[in-house]
């Protein structure tokens, strides 16, 4: 070690304590100015205010509708199952036990996308007509819950 080499320590820098008289430098108004909306307290606005003017989110046009009723399948496709061994029956559990689907909300539907080497008993909430044609087509059953 040399004089050359010496730093000095990083120390812990102390908290600003405002509205300690005027010695301090923060004193009398705290930081916060001179009168105005945002040296009152609770002087602060709220998101997307605007100073009075509309606010954006009621200036932009409003079309549709959110429909509550909607049904949110969780999908697969015909491709995907080929991974399993000729004769299983596939259920929603096994297929999430497998992270081909994450969550069910409304049910499964299995879609036609690609081609099924095996036979199969699929069971969903729902099918496409390329799907059931295709599951059918190699000798596999399909089975609506």
């Amino acid at each position: 070690m040399e004089l050359h080499n010496l730093k000095p320590v990083q120390g812990t820098k102390n908290k600003k304590r405002v509205g300690r008289g005027t010695g301090s430098g923060t004193g009398k108004t705290a930081g916060s100015g001179h009168k105005g909306q945002n040296s009152r307290s609770g002087g602060k606005t709220r998101l997307g205010f605007e100073g009075g003017q509309t606010p954006f989110f009621k200036r932009i046009p409003k079309r549709g509708f959110t429909n509550i009723n909607r049904k949110e399948y969780a999908i697969v496709n015909v491709s995907e199952l080929n991974r399993y061994e000729e004769g299983t029956v596939i259920t929603k559990d096994l297929l999430l036990s497998d992270r081909l689907i994450t969550k069910i909300e409304s049910g499964l539907k299995i879609l036609g996308n690609g081609q099924l080497e095996k036979k199969l008993t699929v069971k969903a909430n729902k099918f496409t007509k390329s799907a059931v044609e295709k599951i059918q087509s190699v000798g596999g059953s399909i089975e609506v819950i």
